[in-house]
């Protein structure tokens, strides 16, 4: 893996985790048209360091809230704080429970198959059009929205389907703050990420090759820097109620991913 390959898989990385376009379909449809993927064997280390550089870059720039949330969870607050981390708990239910209980049935699905990615996209696409008509509401955050919330991260495990646009577009459904919907979808993922990166380590014998330390430097803060960015970006989208274009830009790609899969099935 040379230099420039690390940068773009670090960029592309931690913009497509935040950014409503879907990573994991971006990942498939890279591996096709540009025969790479970071998820193999001599790999793993890298995969694992840009994971973790976008769960950081969530956690420098809610670093401010995070921090009230903790000391509250701490002292045991009864309070906004304290309740958010504890919905956060929960909403990692569902995609824990799909995680274990179907875990060769996931790996399945990310085999290249432009078709499957191309739909969900399109899927994408349409959750993106209809959160931007959904009139700005100002319901609390609950146990049951945080669970359904939840389901719906679970879901995003399809590749092609956006996992903040689809928890940002849910919590928008069910009546919840564009702001507290968007730092929710960003907090929620943080824990995962950890969970996640910690599976790849217990089943996996990671490769560390000093030769390609700088290889990692440049994809860590790669990612750092674009998942940083990107989580600023989204705020400002989601305020607006700009997610359209992301919807566009989705629904092309879906269409293009279906296209070339017949052409080529």
């Amino acid at each position: 893996m040379d230099i420039l390959k690390s940068l773009l898989l670090g960029i592309i990385q931690g913009l497509t985790e935040f950014l409503p376009v879907s990573s994991s379909g971006h990942l498939e449809i890279f591996k096709v048209f540009l025969d790479f993927s970071y998820d193999s064997n001599n790999s793993l280390f890298f995969t694992l360091i840009v994971h973790l550089a976008t769960a950081l870059s969530a956690i420098i720039y809610f670093w401010k809230d995070i921090k009230e949330i903790i000391m509250s969870s701490i002292c045991f607050k009864k309070d906004e704080n304290t309740f958010f981390a504890f919905y956060i708990l929960v909403s990692m239910i569902p995609a824990g429970l799909a995680g274990y209980f179907f875990e060769s049935e996931i790996n399945y699905l990310f085999n290249g198959n432009l078709t499957l990615v191309g739909f969900m996209l399109i899927l994408t696409s349409l959750i993106l059009y209809l959160s931007d008509r959904f009139n700005n509401s100002n319901k609390k955050l609950n146990l049951k929205s945080s669970l359904i919330i939840g389901f719906t991260q679970a879901l995003a495990i399809l590749p092609g389907i956006s996992r903040s646009g689809a928890t940002i577009g849910t919590s928008i459904f069910l009546g919840l703050n564009r702001d507290i919907a968007a730092k929710f979808s960003f907090l929620m993922v943080v824990p995962v990420i950890f969970g996640s990166s910690l599976k790849i380590i217990l089943d996996n014998e990671i490769e560390f090759n000093n030769n390609n330390i700088s290889n990692y430097l440049v994809g860590f803060s790669a990612a750092l820097i674009s998942g940083y960015y990107a989580c600023k970006w989204m705020i400002i989208f989601v305020k607006k109620s700009k997610l359209i274009y992301f919807s566009i830009y989705c629904l092309l790609i879906g269409i293009l991913s279906i296209i070339y899969s017949i052409l080529n099935g």
